[in-house]
């Protein structure tokens, strides 16, 4: 770093055994329209047991606003804590460890907080996807939004309630992590399981602060679609534990005693999950295999938000 100069913005990428991903997302970072001495690049390691550490450490030792950081403790949220407490930035930039950011990615995101008004929570923009096998014929845009894809607008914009910012690709001012305490560690991916909304959850508390959310297209990543997730089983696994992290995020902003759980338990297995059956039984009859697809999915979702509903009982 050069003496003197301070640093406006963190680009932030936490990491878990995606060494070769890695490497690309880091030389994106690098490659960054702002001047180097402006910015840091930090490398949350999150107990990768892969080549990960000698691939920063060694190959990047050149780069001198790069810095690795290793967190034992496992689950995303922890290492996105520990990314924003290390951070020496007055602004934090996500780019995920699959991600490639475009050249002009952080010079936007420091654009956006310094010019809009009113000034917003987070900011965020496009994720463009690289796919790495076929699109499937049965992957329809719904299914299509939990593999990281976004793309709300060709101008830049608040965003209403039903829009949301992804955390492959987002930025906070540093002061207001701190003031909502970051991301909740018991939500987030922790090794192979899916649970998530901790960003939701985060971006649910600055909205209910006063803040806004803001996008810009010109905020823009690539996100690789490994072919792992263009089978159905994938997509099934993916709906169950967003319907599980959905009601999980809910029940630690309102805590609900077992007995009204239970009821709401009773009326979402009458209400969503028995139509939902008796739809697949139609639909099979008709042999729509694609259509019948998102009904699974949509049945996927619904057992885990009910399982949700259910697993913080004790």
């Amino acid at each position: 770093m050069v003496a003197g100069i301070t640093i406006q913005i963190s680009a932030i990428i936490c990491t878990f055994n995606r060494a070769s991903y890695l490497r690309k997302a880091i030389q994106s970072s690098i490659a960054q329209t702002l001047d180097p001495s402006c910015y840091e690049i930090l490398i949350i390691d999150n107990r990768s047991t892969d080549d990960t550490k000698r691939v920063v450490t060694e190959e990047f030792s050149h780069v001198s606003n790069l810095r690795y950081i290793y967190e034992p403790i496992q689950g995303l949220s922890q290492a996105r804590n520990t990314g924003w407490q290390n951070a020496r930035g007055e602004y934090v930039a996500y780019l995920d460890d699959d991600a490639i950011a475009y050249p002009q990615w952080l010079e936007k995101i420091l654009e956006v907080f310094a010019t809009v008004n009113p000034k917003p929570g987070a900011v965020g923009g496009k994720i463009e996807p690289i796919w790495e096998a076929p699109r499937p014929s049965w992957l329809s845009e719904g299914l299509a939004q939990g593999l990281t894809i976004l793309d709300w607008s060709e101008t830049p914009i608040f965003l209403e309630s039903d829009r949301w910012l992804a955390g492959a690709n987002v930025a906070y001012p540093k002061h207001l992590l701190q003031q909502m305490k970051g991301f909740d560690v018991n939500l987030g991916r922790k090794g192979s399981n899916l649970l998530s909304c901790e960003e939701s959850l985060l971006h649910d508390r600055l909205k209910n602060n006063g803040y806004r959310l803001y996008y810009h297209p010109a905020v823009a990543v690539r996100h690789h679609i490994h072919a792992s997730r263009l089978v159905k089983d994938w997509h099934i696994k993916r709906q169950y534990w967003n319907g599980v992290s959905i009601s999980t995020a809910l029940l630690y902003q309102i805590k609900l005693p077992l007995s009204v759980r239970l009821k709401k338990a009773r009326s979402h297995l009458r209400n969503e999950i028995l139509p939902l059956l008796k739809k697949m039984w139609l639909l099979r009859a008709q042999k729509n295999e694609n259509e019948f697809f998102d009904l699974r999915c949509s049945l996927a979702y619904q057992l885990g938000y009910l399982y949700g509903l259910l697993r913080l009982a004790g």
